[in-house]
């Protein structure tokens, strides 16, 4: 595997991103985005299969990896990973550029796509629901309730006293790990528990979802339905990939009905050997792909 180099970047949101950069500074930008509970290692199998034509740049997201924790649920609104996205790019020169983004960083492209069309020009989301998609799957579909009451659980502020009495790997293999491959994670899980042990590192990364609007009803509950889940909803401008791993059992497929009202450029990718983490349980399918719609 080729190695990339780690930045460690001051931004003026007033944080310092750890950032691995690979590629020609003058090729075509892309910027991966990761979601929980990971890093720029998210993407360490496709940095340097796509640094052979781009200039690729991975940013340990704020409160995960090396990157700055700051304090308090506040910092952690998606609307901050959104400046901090385009503070990044600012300051490596880059101008209009393609966004990935998987899991939370999924979430945080698609905010960011339909906020600055004009910077980014193309959109990849990996295994990451739209956020209309997903709001009224949890009021309308019984099976994605469920699957999505860890994210209750994680928005206790006593969870972390509970990792605590639990232990970080008793948490990693009774949580984690039975979304992904355990062959796979074997050798990584050393990496994980590192990164997850520096000080204030669960807490910043529990506060994603403490942070998030998102409304998240119990199983039996009949909360008032939000009027703008059934207002219009503004279109992704951009041509749109969308790569889905058709085993996740976090976020069910049903995130893929009535995608195409709201994505007119749409092109999907369904994976069906894969779970939530496909990004580095089939690496090469989700490179491929990636390649493919680029070209």
């Amino acid at each position: 595997m080729a190695d990339f180099e780690l930045q460690r970047i001051a931004l003026p949101t007033g944080v310092e991103l750890n950032v691995a950069i690979a590629g020609d500074p003058a090729n075509p930008p892309i910027i991966l985005l990761h979601g929980f509970p990971e890093s720029h290692r998210t993407w360490r199998h496709q940095i340097p299969v796509l640094a052979r034509d781009y200039y690729v740049i991975a940013p340990d997201q704020r409160g995960f990896g090396g990157s700055s924790r700051p304090e308090g649920v506040a910092n952690y609104t998606p609307d901050k990973p959104v400046e901090d996205l385009l503070a990044l790019a600012d300051h490596l020169g880059i101008g209009p550029f393609t966004l990935v983004g998987h899991d939370w960083g999924g979430a945080i492209a698609w905010m960011a796509a339909l906020q600055n069309p004009q910077r980014i020009t193309r959109l990849i989301i990996v295994n990451a629901p739209h956020p209309l998609v997903f709001q009224r799957s949890l009021f309308d579909d019984p099976a994605q309730r469920e699957a999505s009451q860890y994210i209750t659980a994680f928005r206790n502020l006593d969870f972390e006293k509970f990792i605590d009495r639990i232990g970080l790997e008793t948490f990693f293999d009774t949580s984690f790990a039975k979304h992904a491959d355990a062959a796979l994670l074997a050798p990584e899980k050393p990496a994980y528990l590192a990164e997850w042990g520096q000080p204030g590192a669960m807490t910043a990364m529990l506060n994603w979802y403490r942070a998030s609007a998102i409304l998240v009803p119990g199983p039996e509950e009949t909360p008032a339905r939000p009027v703008w889940l059934d207002a219009p909803f503004p279109p992704i401008t951009q041509p749109t990939l969308v790569i889905w791993a058709m085993q996740d059992s976090a976020l069910l497929p049903s995130q893929l009905d009535g995608l195409e009202a709201l994505v007119p450029d749409l092109t999907l990718v369904r994976i069906a050997s894969a779970g939530h983490f496909v990004p580095w349980q089939k690496p090469e399918l989700v490179t491929e792909a990636i390649l493919e719609w680029l070209a």
